[in-house]
């Protein structure tokens, strides 16, 4: 399995040869859902909170008495029917939304994702991006020369998430000069996750044999 590396500039510089174990595996919708969901919720910061009746504060003392007053029974005030009164199945904050995701199965998500990407055509890989300085005109122009490559035009014109841009080591000239693009994210390959491939389009690899390397040794660690 091979494909072709890019330089900065559009043009081809080459050809590297696929892991199967990466880019070859057959979509697993179930796999994907599974993990994704499941980080999701780990990502959950819980926020929200209501008293129910046994924590709102009064309501100790009972209204008026049982029989005689032509009004309905009550105990407390504390009653969710009061104006005051606890609220009944509310959100709380002691709510632990954390879901574990076993090691393998988040790589083999990402590996799957990965794998359908490149066969749809929206992995792109480029040979090393060097920027001499941390100038947003050099990031404008460098996404507009790999938006020349047949299909990758979304890297200029899509508005919204459109690229996950996977360095092999941090670069801060890179990063500074991509960060006033909305639509894209920079990161280190190390650190990519089955999320960030589902929220963007593309995935531009930079330097993919050393790249490449990080990403297998996902499945063993």
């Amino acid at each position: 399995m091979e494909a072709i590396v890019y330089n900065q500039k559009g043009k081809e510089a080459g050809k590297i040869t696929l892991p199967e174990a990466v880019f070859g595996l057959k979509w697993n919708a179930d796999l994907v859902h599974q993990v994704a969901t499941s980080m999701e919720s780990s990502a959950r910061v819980n926020v929200a909170h209501t008293k129910g009746r046994g924590a709102v504060s009064g309501g100790g003392k009972k209204p008026w008495k049982q029989k005689g007053t032509g009004r309905a029974r009550h105990g407390s005030t504390r009653s969710p029917i009061w104006v005051g009164g606890g609220v009944t199945h509310g959100p709380n904050k002691e709510t632990n939304y954390f879901r574990k995701v076993n090691k393998k199965m988040k790589a083999k998500a990402l590996f799957t994702i990965l794998s359908a990407k490149f066969r749809d055509g929206e992995i792109l890989f480029v040979d090393a991006l060097n920027m001499s300085a941390p100038k947003t005109k050099m990031g404008k122009d460098v996404i507009s020369q790999l938006a020349s490559v047949k299909g990758f035009a979304g890297l200029q014109t899509k508005r919204k998430n459109a690229a996950y841009i996977a360095l092999s080591e941090k670069n801060d000239n890179v990063s500074r000069s991509l960060s006033n693009f909305g639509n894209m994210n920079v990161d280190e390959i190390r650190n990519v996750s089955p999320l960030d491939l589902l929220k963007y389009k593309y995935v531009v690899i930079s330097n993919p044999e050393v790249g490449l390397k990080n990403i297998e040794a996902k499945l063993s660690k």
